[in-house]
């Protein structure tokens, strides 16, 4: 998780892929504050949401806390960080 990466998947939702359904670009944080500072920035500027901060799964060494929102143009972004608070 500390290197870049490109995934190739199906959409989610199974529908068509189209600009921000199918794609979706990644921020790694060093830290949650800077997931919770970047959602709230995003939405400051008019993005939406798709997901508020908090962790998906279990917390642990391997907790993985993430945001989810839109920028103004439909594109899909997620910043987020991998290990325990």
């Amino acid at each position: 998780m500390d290197q870049p990466m490109f995934g190739v998947t199906r959409p989610y939702d199974e529908k068509d892929a189209t600009i921000g359904n199918g794609t979706m670009i990644a921020l790694v944080a060093s830290e949650r504050p800077t997931v919770d500072a970047l959602y709230t920035r995003a939405l400051e500027l008019g993005g939406s949401c798709e997901g508020g901060p908090g962790v998906r799964g279990e917390e642990g060494e391997q907790a993985f806390y993430a945001a989810y929102f839109r920028d103004l143009d439909g594109n899909k972004l997620c910043a987020f960080r991998v290990g325990p608070a």
